[in-house]
Formats: C-alpha cells, structure tokens, sequence
C-alpha cells in the first residue's frame, strides 16, 4: 500500500475538517453536506469523462485509482540479484537448467524473458517480443493518466458550473429571502467539491500513475537488458556491472553483500 497518497488524503481531509470544527463547531458542517453540490460534481465530471473517452476506459477507472492507492514499487535490487544467480547457474550447467528455477520467479515479465532464453530463442527476436510488450503497457498506462487528469480538470469546472446554477436559483429566489442562505450554500459547496476532488483526488492521482508507470517500465527495462546478457552468455561479473548502473548510489552499496555464490548442485532464482 502507498502510504504517502492515503496519508496525503486524509491529512488533509483531517486539517479541513478541523478548521470548520474549530471556527464553527458542529453547525459548522451543515453547508458542506450538500447533495445537490455533489451530484452537479461528480455527476457532471463523470458524464464529461464518458463523452471524452470510451465506457470500457471509463470502468477501467476504478482499477487505475486502486493502482495509485495500493500498488507499490518492486525493488529494483532484487532483479538484479535474481540476474546475477542465473548467470551463475546458467555458465555452470547450461540454459536448460534455469527451467527449474523459472517457476520461483515472482516477476512475470522477468519469467516469461528467462523461458525465452531457456527455449532457445535468439537475440532479436526476444528484444522484439519484450519490447512489444512494453509499448502496449506504456499505452495503457498512458489511457490512465489521461483519465484522471481530464477529470481533474473537469470537476473545477463543473464546480464553477454549480456555483453559477446556484447563483442563478438564488437570484431567481431573491423574494424569498428564507432560500438565499441555501441557494448561497449550493453555490459555494459546489466550487469546494470541484476544486477539492480535482487538486486533491484527480491531478495527484493521475501525476502518482505517471511515476508507478515510469518505475515500472524501468524495472522492464532492467529485465530486458538482463534477459539479453543472459542469452548472450555473459559472465556473472558482466551481467552484475551493467544491471548494477541502473541502481540509485545507496542501494548499490547495499547490493555489494546481497548474491550468494553458487551452491554446488545449483543456483536460486
């Protein structure tokens, strides 16, 4: 789980609601909970967003913003180690060995790479296929992105929208002076609800997806240039020094000590 984008959140849905407490007490809340606001809000962002992009992208929405939410990086040592092991075992005992191994890698992409070397397939050809991959990933991650910032943009402005209906309805109203406050009330909840959800919610949320996608292709990056050393029969050594400069400074100091030797009867995947 990210901690910093649910604590980012709550925070400061802790502040506001501390704010109000403080300046008004509990009457305080009672401008704020304005279905109406709400439903000119939210509603008219998600209409918006279903007129800009198809339904099938739309629905995918909740599944990026659980993304944003919950996923973590992976670490980018540990795919290095894993590397270094099979070039290892593989300048021991051979490509066919690594069968063994493939089953305990996590990593999908890393897995299907290594069954590639271990099938015999040349060097272009598992460039081609991996590289493919990434392009349809940076896609979709892309399509995300698009969608949370289109709707980080489209709730301020529904919130503008909201506040000139509620303008509107107050004005028309402007002999009953009883409707005044509720219709002031609507104008106002509705430009916080837009401009909080989309400052708050969509732009950081589609700015989060653009880093755990940039994260995540560099980890394929790694896998992929791994994945060509290893087919290429390069040494342990070799394989280690050219993974080893896609680590930040302070984990490769780390990773000195992490890559056991070879145990005699096989390596670790």
């Amino acid at each position: 789980m990210d901690i910093a984008t649910i604590a980012g959140i709550f925070v400061f849905l802790g502040l506001t609601v501390a704010s109000i407490y403080i300046g008004e007490g509990v009457a305080g809340f009672k401008p704020f909970l304005n279905l109406e606001a709400l439903l000119m809000v939210m509603g008219g962002t998600l209409c918006a967003t279903l007129v800009n992009y198809p339904l099938s992208q739309v629905i995918g929405v909740g599944k990026i913003i659980k993304k944003t939410l919950l996923s973590h990086g992976e670490d980018n040592s540990d795919i290095v180690v894993t590397f270094v092991n099979l070039a290892q075992k593989a300048k021991k005992e051979g490509f066919l060995s690594l069968q063994s191994d493939i089953k305990n890698i996590k990593n999908d992409f890393l897995r299907r790479g290594v069954q590639l070397v271990v099938d015999g397939a040349d060097h272009e050809f598992i460039r081609n296929m991996l590289e493919t991959e990434i392009g349809f990933i940076r896609e979709r991650h892309k399509g995300g992105q698009e969608i949370l910032n289109a709707m980080g943009t489209y709730s301020p402005a529904f919130g503008i929208i909201g506040t000139v209906l509620g303008m509107i309805l107050m004005l028309s109203s402007i002999d009953d002076v009883a409707a005044v406050p509720r219709r002031m009330a609507l104008a106002l909840a509705a430009a916080f609800y837009g401009l909080g959800s989309g400052y708050l919610l969509f732009l950081p949320m589609g700015g989060k997806l653009r880093r755990r996608s940039e994260e995540e292709l560099l980890i394929k990056e790694i896998v992929i240039r791994g994945v060509l050393l290893l087919q290429s029969g390069a040494t342990p050594s070799v394989v280690e020094a050219n993974l080893k400069a896609y680590l930040a400074p302070s984990d490769r100091i780390i990773f000195k000590g992490a890559i056991a030797p070879p145990p005699a009867g096989g390596g670790t995947a």
